[in-house]
């Protein structure tokens, strides 16, 4: 049997009852032959509590340094609480918090949103808490938290004890990552919008990154930035008190290995078509009969914009006469739509990074070399982690190597 790193979230350990729940699952995996590590949240509200206080007391004139100490005083209660509870079920256990000479996680110092020292973190996950797993000793070790070379507690900003366990996770060399929270997995859309709302037994890490960055609450996406593709990771709810029951799968990543920020130039030429009509905005369903008839003729968009008074569309350019001709029978065929046009070559260049939500000013980077160097931006479009520019075509190479120079 591998290792399992179980992280128990604050609402999975907000009571008594559950925090003996939370350990008797624990306690039963071990007795079935898997090897354990642990990550605990502060007890439920434990952080918003304390946040309110300082703001009620101190108000603006705390530091960094001694917020990130005080909001760590909720995880360093919740592992002694839950390594007691271990213990009394007759297995050993050990808490590991910043001020253990055994603990793992090294940061820098910025206090309230640190950077991960990895590689002396995974020196001391492997030099302590391997040595307290293979010693039989189930450590039970703070989430959210990190320690500074001048051994100052830092916090991991918003996600942390998830950033915790699979980070653990990865340095360990874990076969499993549980994340034990108060739903039972990742639903196809919020339940309390819809009632049709299901479980999905799987989900990628890239969908799931996705899902995050769009308000989805189950699992923040910094931290499957350290999911290995070779651990298995998923989600389940402490209601079943039971580690192996089946939630959601979190399968992936499928490029391990990828930048935090991906730059990508389409090879293939791109030709654009604009469609151009009165009061489109206004106008019910005219998108769906612009996308059934490509659709029906086989053709795949690259691109598309909306305006008051056009609709604009990017098709490989082998695709775009044939596109160009069935859109325009669309235009003839009712009143709807006025005129259409095939227009210029076109270059496509796309930026992803799940770290854009967390970036201002990141379109200005990558516009404001274009424009010093005078290359005039056909369309933009843009989410919550990735940014699609399309240039003149012959102004593609140069307006590729401009924006990997200012990212990269």
């Amino acid at each position: 049997m591998g290792i399992v790193v179980a992280k128990f979230g604050g609402t999975s350990v907000g009571t008594g009852e559950r925090i003996q729940k939370a350990a008797q699952s624990v306690v039963d995996e071990y007795m079935k032959g898997s090897k354990l590590v642990v990550v605990v949240s502060a007890i439920n509200k434990t952080t918003d509590e304390s946040i309110k206080l300082v703001k009620e007391s101190v108000g603006d004139q705390v530091t960094s340094k001694q917020l990130a100490g005080i909001l760590s005083m909720g995880e360093m209660q919740s592992v002694r609480i839950m390594a007691a509870t271990i213990e009394s079920l007759g297995v050993k256990s050990e808490f590991i918090d910043p001020f253990s000479e055994k603990w793992p996680v090294i940061t820098d110092s910025d206090y309230l949103e640190a950077k991960i020292d990895k590689e002396e973190t995974e020196k001391r996950v492997q030099e302590h808490i391997s040595k307290l797993v293979n010693q039989g000793i189930i450590p039970v070790i703070c989430g959210f938290l990190g320690k500074d070379s001048e051994g100052s507690v830092t916090t991991l900003g918003r996600g942390g004890s998830d950033v915790s366990a699979f980070l653990i996770g990865h340095c360990i060399g874990a076969e499993e990552v549980v994340i034990v929270t108060d739903v039972k997995g990742v639903m196809s859309t919020d339940p309390r919008k819809l009632e049709t709302a299901e479980k999905l037994d799987k989900i990628t890490v890239e969908e799931m990154i996705d899902l995050a960055n769009y308000g989805a609450q189950v699992l923040h996406p910094n931290a499957l930035r350290y999911k290995d593709p070779d651990i298995k990771a998923k989600i389940i709810s402490f209601e079943y008190g039971d580690l192996r029951v089946h939630g959601t799968d979190i399968i992936g990543p499928n490029h391990p290995e990828e930048e935090v920020i991906s730059i990508m130039k389409l090879n293939e030429t791109l030709s654009l078509i604009a469609v151009v009509g009165e009061d489109l905005m206004n106008k019910q369903g005219i998108i769906a009969d612009i996308t059934k008839k490509v659709s029906d003729n086989g053709l795949s968009i690259y691109g598309i914009s909306t305006g008051e008074s056009s609709i604009t569309l990017f098709f490989k350019e082998d695709d775009a006469v044939k596109a160009h001709e069935v859109l325009h029978e669309l235009v003839i065929g009712g009143d709807r739509l006025s005129s259409i046009s095939l227009g210029q070559k076109i270059a496509m260049i796309s930026v992803v990074s799940h770290d854009f939500i967390d970036t201002p000013g990141i379109i200005a980077n990558i516009t404001n070399p274009l424009h010093d160097n005078n290359i005039n931006i056909v369309e933009l479009s843009s989410s919550q982690t990735a940014v699609v520019v399309f240039v003149d075509w012959e102004d593609g190479e140069k307006a590729y190597e401009l924006i990997r120079g200012t990212l990269q």
